[in-house]
Protein backbone atom coordinates (compact mmCIF):
# COMPACT_ATOMS: atom_id res chain seq x y z
CA UNK A 1 0.00 0.00 0.00
CA UNK A 2 2.89 2.34 0.74
CA UNK A 3 4.23 1.90 -2.81
CA UNK A 4 0.99 3.28 -4.23
CA UNK A 5 1.26 6.38 -2.03
CA UNK A 6 4.80 7.05 -3.25
CA UNK A 7 3.77 6.44 -6.86
CA UNK A 8 0.77 8.74 -6.39
CA UNK A 9 2.95 11.55 -5.06
CA UNK A 10 5.40 11.14 -7.90
CA UNK A 11 2.58 11.32 -10.45
CA UNK A 12 1.17 14.45 -8.79
CA UNK A 13 4.57 16.18 -8.92
CA UNK A 14 5.12 15.14 -12.55
CA UNK A 15 1.63 16.40 -13.40
CA UNK A 16 2.23 19.77 -11.75
CA UNK A 17 5.58 20.14 -13.50
CA UNK A 18 3.92 19.29 -16.83
CA UNK A 19 1.21 21.85 -16.11
CA UNK A 20 3.77 24.56 -15.37
CA UNK A 21 5.80 23.77 -18.49
CA UNK A 22 2.66 23.62 -20.63
CA UNK A 23 1.52 26.97 -19.26
CA UNK A 24 4.86 28.51 -20.20
CA UNK A 25 4.51 27.12 -23.73
CA UNK A 26 0.98 28.48 -24.12
CA UNK A 27 1.42 31.82 -22.34
CA UNK A 28 5.17 32.27 -22.83
CA UNK A 29 4.77 34.90 -25.53
CA UNK A 30 2.63 37.01 -23.16
CA UNK A 31 5.33 37.11 -20.47
CA UNK A 32 7.62 39.88 -21.78
CA UNK A 33 10.81 38.93 -19.93
CA UNK A 34 10.66 35.17 -20.53
CA UNK A 35 13.44 34.25 -22.94
CA UNK A 36 14.88 37.75 -22.99
CA UNK A 37 16.70 37.83 -19.67
CA UNK A 38 20.29 39.01 -19.27
CA UNK A 39 22.48 35.98 -19.83
CA UNK A 40 20.35 34.47 -22.59
CA UNK A 41 22.65 33.84 -25.54
CA UNK A 42 21.60 34.88 -29.04
CA UNK A 43 23.92 34.85 -32.06
CA UNK A 44 22.61 36.04 -35.42
CA UNK A 45 24.43 35.72 -38.70
CA UNK A 46 23.13 36.13 -42.25
CA UNK A 47 21.64 32.66 -42.65
CA UNK A 48 21.98 31.36 -39.10
CA UNK A 49 20.45 32.14 -35.71
CA UNK A 50 21.53 30.43 -32.51
CA UNK A 51 19.51 31.03 -29.36
CA UNK A 52 20.20 29.49 -25.96
CA UNK A 53 18.08 30.86 -23.07
CA UNK A 54 20.57 30.07 -20.31
CA UNK A 55 19.22 32.42 -17.62
CA UNK A 56 15.61 31.51 -18.40
CA UNK A 57 16.41 27.80 -18.03
CA UNK A 58 18.12 28.40 -14.68
CA UNK A 59 15.16 30.44 -13.43
CA UNK A 60 12.63 27.80 -14.50
CA UNK A 61 14.73 25.04 -12.89
CA UNK A 62 14.77 26.94 -9.60
CA UNK A 63 10.98 27.26 -9.68
CA UNK A 64 10.55 23.56 -10.47
CA UNK A 65 12.98 22.49 -7.74
CA UNK A 66 11.19 24.75 -5.25
CA UNK A 67 7.88 23.07 -6.09
CA UNK A 68 9.43 19.62 -5.72
CA UNK A 69 10.98 20.61 -2.39
CA UNK A 70 7.67 21.92 -1.06
CA UNK A 71 5.81 18.74 -2.06
CA UNK A 72 8.57 16.48 -0.77
CA UNK A 73 8.61 18.27 2.59
CA UNK A 74 4.97 17.33 3.25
Amino acid sequence: MEQFQVLGRILIVVGIISLVIGTFFVLGHKIPFLGRLPGDIMIQKKNFTFYFPLTTIILLNLVIFLLIYLFKKQ
